[in-house]
């Protein structure tokens, strides 16, 4: 089957110039579960050119109720190896380059000195999420963070905005605490629900403020948030708010 005219509908809708911009644009995605797999999924099916996709967990059982790359088939196999050929399933012309890791430290410096166009925060722990964010910004790239999704149901509570205007979200409070330490106030987006979290829907395993819980979900919270990451990267790179 022909995939010339793939991008026909996007195309009428934003113009054969901003489709071309998107498809010489690098994007990069860390995190790849319930809403890193939509916003790439929804990245290249908008034509971006160039992704790179950073993920170093396997798919487990508990992921089937949210991610996009969760089936029996698949269980047990490296997250970003799956959304990998899914996204060269959708666009086999897609620059793909696919970090099977967990990164920090001066390995995630060290991808970030690529020449990114945005990149996509969906990383759900603190530490490495406050590092992603603080050195993207330190080296002058875009970026857009996805807060909590977990233990809220209202879909019509996310939103988007600055990082400085977020609220009703713990994972939100601690990223701004510790961002400020760093200098960083405001300057970029986030996605995060105005809807106050279920505090019974969220068991904490490890105390501390970069404690570990663990969270219920509903199928379509997460995608939602990938989705609404996805439209900032593309509304801003093709300079449409």
């Amino acid at each position: 089957m022909s995939s010339e005219n793939w991008q026909e509908r996007t195309e009428l809708l934003i113009g054969k110039k901003k489709v071309n911009k998107l498809a010489q644009s690098h994007v990069l995605v860390v995190g790849l579960g319930g809403v890193g797999g939509y916003a790439a999924e929804n990245l290249c099916r908008a034509g971006i050119g160039e992704l790179t996709i950073v993920d170093g967990d396997l798919l487990h059982i508990s992921n089937k109720n949210r991610q996009i790359a969760a089936l029996d088939s698949t269980m047990d196999k490296p997250k970003a190896e799956i959304i990998g050929q899914r996204l060269k399933d959708i666009n086999p012309n897609l620059k793909l380059n696919i970090i099977q890791e967990y990164i920090k430290d001066d390995r995630m410096i060290e991808i970030l000195d690529k020449p990114f166009d945005y990149v996509v925060d969906a990383i759900d722990t603190l530490s490495p999420k406050v590092y992603l964010i603080y050195h993207s910004i330190q080296k002058g790239l875009k970026i857009v963070s996805s807060l909590g999704s977990g233990a809220r149901l209202d879909p019509t509570k996310v939103t988007i905005k600055d990082i400085s205007k977020s609220y009703n979200c713990r994972l939100g409070f601690l990223l701004r605490k510790r961002l400020r330490k760093l200098g960083i106030n405001k300057g970029f987006k986030v996605v995060f629900s105005e809807d106050k979290a279920d505090e019974t829907a969220v068991v904490v395993d490890e105390p501390g403020e970069n404690k570990k819980s663990t969270v219920g979900t509903i199928s379509y919270m997460p995608p939602i948030y990938g989705c609404f990451c996805a439209s900032v990267v593309i509304r801003d790179l093709i300079d449409e708010e």
